[in-house]
This record gives C-alpha cells, sequence and structure tokens, in this order.
C-alpha cells in the first residue's frame, strides 16, 4: 500500500475558481485585506507574499503596513482602531510572530480586533462560537485541514484524533473542529508523558510542533491519517515538515498531506473564505 497523498494546492485551487465565479462584489466595492507586519521575518515576508498574490487573483484590495521592530503596543493599537472603522477593510491580519522586545501579551492586540474584520478567526469571540458549535469566522488553518478532509470523502466521525502541539493558532481550534466533527480528540505538547503511546494509537494524527522530521514510521499507526502543518527550513534552505516522509511511512499510513502543498495552501484559501465571509458582513 501506498499512502494517497492530500493535495492541499488543487483542493485549494478548486474553491478558489468556485470563489471566482460568485463574483460577490460585481458592481459593488471590492473586498478589503489590511495585513500589519512587525519587525522582519523571513518566514513573514513569504505568507505575506502568498496573501498578497491570491488577493489579486481574486480581487481583493491588500493593504500592507509595516511596523518597526521597536514599535509600541499603543501604536499598534491605534492602527488597529483605524483599521476597525476603515469601511474599505473588511479583514484584518495580525502577522505573527510579532518580533519585538515591547510587547509581552500578544492576545491582548487580537483583541483589539473587531470580531467581524478578524479573518484569522482568533478574537475570543470567534473561538467561543467555534466551541459552541456555530462557528462564523473560523481559524484558518485548522478550517482549511477540515475541508481538505472533507474534499477526499475522509469520514472524521468516531476516529481516535492525535494533536500534537496545544497553540492558540493551530492545536486548540483543531481539537474544536474535530470535536464538531464528531472526533475523539487527545492534544499533546511538551509536558505530555509517552507521546510514542498517543501517536502510536491514532486513526488521525495532526503534527504542529516545528521540528523537521519529528515523527517517523514507526510511531504511527497502520493505515492512519496523517496531517503535517510543519513548516521547517534545512541547513540548504528545503522545506520539510514535522512528519519524515519515507518509504516506509508511505508504506504505512493511508493519507499525509506532502510539505509543501498540503496544509499551506488550505489556510491561504480558508483565510479568503473568511474575507469574504467578512465582506458580506459589512455590504
Amino acid at each position: 500500500m501506498i499512502a494517497n497523498l492530500l493535495n492541499g494546492k488543487k483542493i485549494a485551487n478548486k474553491i478558489k475558481k468556485k470563489i471566482k465565479k460568485k463574483l460577490f462584489f460585481k458592481n459593488r466595492r471590492s473586498p478589503g485585506l489590511a495585513i500589519i507586519y512587525i519587525g522582519n521575518n523571513k518566514n513573514s515576508e513569504i505568507y505575506i507574499r502568498k496573501k498578497k498574490e491570491i488577493c489579486e487573483e481574486i480581487g481583493i484590495n491588500f493593504f500592507l503596513f509595516s511596523l518597526k521592530k521597536n514599535c509600541k503596543k499603543l501604536e499598534i493599537i491605534s492602527l488597529i482602531k483605524d483599521l476597525n472603522i476603515n469601511s474599505k477593510i473588511d479583514g484584518i491580519v495580525l502577522q505573527t510572530p510579532i518580533e519585538s522586545k515591547y510587547i509581552k501579551n500578544v492576545s491582548k492586540i487580537f483583541e483589539e480586533i473587531h470580531p467581524s474584520k478578524d479573518v484569522d478567526g482568533l478574537h475570543p469571540y470567534n473561538i467561543g462560537r467555534l466551541f459552541q458549535k456555530s462557528p462564523i469566522l473560523r481559524p484558518c488553518t485548522s478550517y482549511g485541514i477540515i475541508q481538505l478532509l472533507e474534499h477526499y470523502k475522509i469520514k472524521i466521525p468516531g476516529l481516535n484524533a492525535v494533536i500534537i502541539g496545544s497553540s492558540n493558532i493551530v492545536g486548540k481550534p483543531m481539537a474544536l473542529e474535530l470535536l464538531m466533527q464528531g472526533a475523539t480528540v487527545t492534544i499533546t505538547h511538551s509536558l505530555t508523558k509517552n507521546l510514542k503511546k498517543h501517536v502510536s494509537s491514532a486513526d488521525l494524527l495532526i503534527v504542529a510542533v516545528g521540528k523537521p522530521n519529528f515523527i517517523t514510521s514507526n510511531w504511527i499507526k497502520k493505515y492512519s491519517i496523517i496531517i503535517d502543518v510543519g513548516i521547517n527550513y534545512t541547513k540548504n534552505q528545503k522545506i520539510v515538515g514535522d512528519v519524515k516522509i519515507d518509504k516506509f511511512i508511505l508504506n504505512k499510513a493511508s493519507y499525509i498531506t506532502p510539505v509543501p502543498g498540503g496544509v499551506g495552501p488550505m489556510t491561504v484559501i480558508a483565510l479568503v473564505q473568511n474575507i469574504m465571509l467578512s465582506y458580506q458582513m459589512h455590504l
């Protein structure tokens, strides 16, 4: 058996074509996305460029606000408040990580974004709606993964799902999405004892730890579904995930996401879906 690759790039392109066909903004103003970028981070700039490209392709106005690394918290909050009342802006993204020694609590800054413009889906209001199984704007990575599984007709109800990583951006929202779909969910993290035991029992494994080739074939359950959220750069600048994809793991898993081309494109298209939903709410 050779694992089926979950081609996120292909599915994201299908969703993108559907969005373009709907022409939400024909004879109306175009949607607007504002990205707040603080400091200087190579990975962040790659993600920003991808977001800009897809916005331009669909017809979403793209606004980039770059702030210096030593900017103060009040400066960011002031900008967010201006964008909250700007009728040309439907979505606001605070690009992470924020590289500033002056900013300790990033979550407090996220809370300043109006929930209806929180296209990352990370505001407490939007997380709360997801918790109550009535989501509106959903965290992009977890929502993108759910859509990827749905497109490949993978049945989630009843699966034993194990998530490695408990971040607010991926791990926790992913758990809520999977619970909503009827999976049995375990979240593991840096303090989890006997991690291998949890991984080896997973029908569905989501890995988001930021460690290259962290999971190998001898950890996983036969016929399991593996979702690799990791984006890591090797010394020779090759992109690899958190899962070591080799012939052994391909002969053991039933489905697996490639890196790149798996979760990444689905995250970006989920952001676009959130922008369009926010746009419709603001018309």
